[in-house]
């Protein structure tokens, strides 16, 4: 995109505005997550195949990703967001309509691309937005995300209690999301490319930069999932909770994340992305010791906390430095954020593998060992961190900003 001054007002603006529609693409997963078991008997599909079958969003995602920059550059940013945006929310009735494993497979493969394209779309426009306010939100942002899942997860628990139809409640969720989506798009900066721009190739492989970025997210997306998958199961298992306070950690852990990632700007702008990240990977690698010598539920509780809390802040900071590390962010977010997709694919999986073999306690030994491997590659970060402070204008008055997008 080429260079666009907008006044301090418009700015502040497209940043709520692009935090709603992280909210909106959060409360999409959210609503789904919580009908999959209705989706797994409509189906007729075995705990096997339904697994078989939740892989295909990653898959539809790490195909499509690529193909955002691309749209983004065609039709201008905001246009590019309000279609892919629209996809997504609308392709959330697609898995509950699926008679069979088959097109169960298809739905969620389509239902993952569309989560991809609009997840690079609007992590492109964070970016640009954080960069013209020359602070830290990307932090924010996903948080707001994480609230997004939260609102979708608690209507769609409430329908399940209530015995709906998943069918009507992911139709009537679809259009109430669209309906927000929309509206927030018009807010959004209009970025467009210039005259001379080169457009982004159809496909390509991700820069240098991404790669070593997106390791760092890789760290931290794997023991989200293992927390998230295994943390109810580890404490029923391996400490004998009951089903309702195994249950409890894994809300708590989803939440304090939540909560972090709101709060974690103020970090950030204060303390920089290497030395935030850092510190996060001692509390997670802490938070991964305590539960691994666990023996008694608080504790191993207190460990998913301090992980929660230690990886809150890392994908956000990814996205935020992928975007500022070379001349097409929409290239550069696309391969962190399939790194970390297929991050995300892979934990539960391997945790579970790894379980089979040994037990629960040495694959959180594993969880603990990435999570050391954030304190060790935190520096990648340090060449997308901004290298200027906000442009004032005298008399204190902020001045428009330029960033490239």
């Amino acid at each position: 995109m080429g260079e666009v001054v907008y006044d301090e007002r418009t700015v502040r603006r497209a940043r709520y505005a692009v935090a709603a529609v992280f909210a909106v693409h959060g409360a999409v997963t959210g609503s789904f997550a919580t009908r999959v078991p209705w989706i797994q008997d409509h189906a007729s599909v075995s705990p096997g195949e339904l697994g078989l079958a939740l892989a295909f969003p990653a898959f539809g995602a790490s195909v499509a990703m690529p193909l955002a920059g691309r749209i983004s550059h065609s039709f201008g940013a905001r246009t590019a967001l309000r279609g892919l945006i629209s996809l997504w929310t609308l392709a959330l009735v697609l898995p509950s309509l699926a008679p069979n494993l088959w097109t169960l497979c298809l739905a969620l493969f389509v239902y993952g691309a569309t989560a991809g394209m609009a997840d690079v779309a609007m992590n492109a426009l964070g970016v640009d937005v954080e960069n013209r306010l020359g602070k830290s939100i990307m932090s924010g942002l996903h948080g707001m995300w994480s609230v997004g899942a939260l609102i979708g997860s608690a209507a769609g628990t409430l329908a399940a209690h209530l015995g709906s139809d998943a069918r009507l409640h992911h139709a009537l969720a679809a259009v109430t999301l669209t309906v927000l989506a929309l509206a927030a798009c018009q807010w959004v900066l209009d970025l467009r490319p210039t005259e001379d721009e080169e457009p982004p190739p159809h496909f390509a492989l991700p820069p240098r930069s991404a790669l070593l970025i997106g390791a760092v997210g890789f760290c931290a997306v794997f023991a989200e999932g293992a927390s998230i998958d295994w943390s109810a199961v580890y404490l029923r298992d391996q400490l004998g909770t009951s089903a309702g306070l195994a249950a409890a950690c894994t809300t708590a852990f989803m939440l304090t994340m939540a909560l972090a990632r709101i709060a974690g700007d103020a970090i950030v702008n204060r303390y920089g992305a290497v030395r935030t990240v850092r510190a996060g990977g001692v509390l997670a690698a802490l938070g991964g010791l305590l539960v691994v010598v666990a023996g008694h539920p608080a504790v191993a509780m207190a460990g998913f906390a301090l992980m929660g809390l230690g990886i809150a802040v890392v994908v956000p900071l990814c996205f935020a430095a992928a975007g500022r590390s070379g001349p097409n962010a929409s290239l550069a977010i696309a391969g962190v954020a399939t790194i970390t997709y297929t991050s995300g694919l892979i934990a539960p999986s391997a945790i579970g593998t790894l379980a089979q073999a040994t037990n629960l306690t040495v694959s959180f030994g594993l969880v603990t060992f990435l999570a050391c491997g954030l304190v060790v590659l935190a520096g990648v970060l340090r060449s997308g961190e901004r290298d200027r402070p906000k442009v004032t204008a005298p008399g204190g008055d902020p001045a428009a900003q330029r960033a490239r997008s």
